[in-house]
């Protein structure tokens, strides 16, 4: 059997980082087995679903280096969803109901009045030829529900009748058919929920294993139904936990909230975003994968936590920092490039800074200062402004090489007597024009005797 797994967000706003952990869980799992991924777009709302969202999740799945083996959108196969529509009416587990949603509110408090769980009572079930044709001349159209199975002759009679399922994270996992309402697959205009369309496609796309969050437990109970309706064998079902905002809020696409975009904007790495929202909430200590191959050797959706997870994006410039301070110049040179950071000076002023950054974007300033000076001349004590003028007195001639900060500050000791901070704190912000930085050592043959001395105070 080939592992295939889907993602299958709706295109109704840009995804999240919570987005992405499922996303990722299901390309990590087929990347570890070897199998398939397919990118589905749920877009059976039409009012709200939208190509641009559609197409900015895939870009969003690109950076984080997410490559589906084929696409598909709902909306464009619902010739297949109509036949199983019919298979589920002709099996007469798919029923027509035509209250309003008034009417559904107040059986549900009357039931809640009476001790009863919530539920919906069937009560379309008991409707006569007579009183179908009343609500039909009123102008009613049906919503169809599909008949739990979870009675044994009666449907109006239901008992506790247990779906179990081994889950691929939470372990052994059970739902009680009988605590739940018969699920509504059509709309009164005929468009179709989530529910129907879901477990179709993973019938027909051949869906090995379905990997979402936990807040879809209830969900599988009753989609392992339909999949047995439809004379299917379930997939595999695997539920993560969620992650939530540091208050404890949930994270929503229509928010924005923490969406992949705004982070890529922030100058988050890919691989930051990528490690954090896989290993956030397992029993793996969250550090900074190189790639997604290094990621999947960390990954096991057994290790996941059953509670939400928070999500802290503070973690995120930890991880974004290590990443920066190891990469290479190849991986760097032409993003650097697009900053306008070129020549023979770019591998050695990125091998000098990169331990300081928090973005990639952040080496352009030190370009600038590299090749104009402080942005903002330093402001000296009159005791300082001598030192400095001393020390750039006995600046070393050229050629200059690896060795020439040492020379400098040799001599500066010998001339000043100073040593220590009050020795090289001048000379960083004379030549920096800020408190910390890269070692001098490196910067300083790179700026050469004339851009140094050009730094004179």
């Amino acid at each position: 059997m080939t592992v295939t797994v889907r993602f299958a967000p709706s295109p109704t706003g840009r995804i999240h980082i919570g987005n992405a952990r499922t996303a990722l869980f299901n390309w990590l799992f087929a990347m570890n087995n070897k199998g398939r991924f397919i990118q589905r777009f749920d877009d059976t709302d039409i009012a709200r679903s939208k190509q641009e969202y559609a197409d900015s999740i895939l870009y969003d799945l690109h950076w984080l280096g997410i490559f589906p083996d084929v696409t598909e959108y709902q909306s464009r196969r619902f010739d297949i969803y109509d036949a199983a529509v019919e298979r589920l009416k002709a099996a007469r587990v798919l029923y027509a109901c035509y209250e309003t949603p008034e009417e559904l509110d107040l059986r549900r408090k009357v039931r809640r009045t009476r001790g009863l769980p919530p539920v919906y009572g069937r009560e379309a079930l008991t409707l006569t030829p007579e009183q179908v044709a009343e609500y039909q001349a009123d102008g009613r159209r049906p919503h169809w529900r599909f008949l739990l199975p979870n009675f044994t002759s009666d449907p109006l009679q239901p008992e506790r009748t247990e779906v179990h399922w081994n889950d691929l994270v939470r372990g052994e996992e059970t739902v009680d058919l009988a605590s739940l309402s018969d699920p509504v697959l059509v709309r009164e205009d005929g468009t179709y929920l989530y529910t129907l369309p879901s477990v179709v496609d993973d019938i027909e796309m051949g869906v090995s294993h379905v990997i979402r969050g936990d807040d879809h437990v209830t969900n599988t109970g009753v989609q392992i139904a339909i999949f047995r309706a439809l004379d299917a064998e379930p997939p595999v079902f695997g539920h993560h936990n969620l992650l939530t905002t540091v208050s404890g809020e949930g994270l929503s696409k229509r928010s924005g909230a923490l969406s992949i975009e705004s982070l890529r904007e922030d100058g988050i790495e890919p691989m930051a975003v990528a490690s954090l929202a896989v290993l956030v909430g397992t029993s793996e200590n969250v550090t900074a994968a190189h790639d997604l191959n290094e990621l999947a050797g960390h990954f096991d959706p057994a290790a996941t936590s059953k509670s939400a997870s928070k999500f802290d994006p503070d973690e995120l410039f930890v991880l974004n920092r290590t990443l920066m301070h190891h990469m290479s110049f190849e991986e760097a040179r032409d993003r650097l490039m697009v900053l306008g950071i070129s020549g023979d000076k770019a591998e050695p002023l990125w091998m000098a800074v990169r331990g300081n950054l928090d973005r990639l974007s952040d080496a352009l300033a030190w370009w600038q200062i590299l090749s104009d000076g402080p942005q903002e001349p330093a402001e000296f004590s009159g005791e300082d402004r001598d030192f400095l003028n001393q020390a750039f007195d006995v600046l070393p001639e050229e050629p200059w090489n690896g060795t020439v900060w040492k020379d400098w500050t040799g001599k500066i000791k010998e001339a000043t007597g100073r040593k220590g901070k009050p020795l090289f704190m001048p000379l960083r912000l004379a030549l920096t024009g800020r408190t910390s930085g890269p070692e001098l050592s490196d910067l300083l043959p790179l700026m050469g005797r004339e851009g140094t001395l050009a730094r004179r105070p």
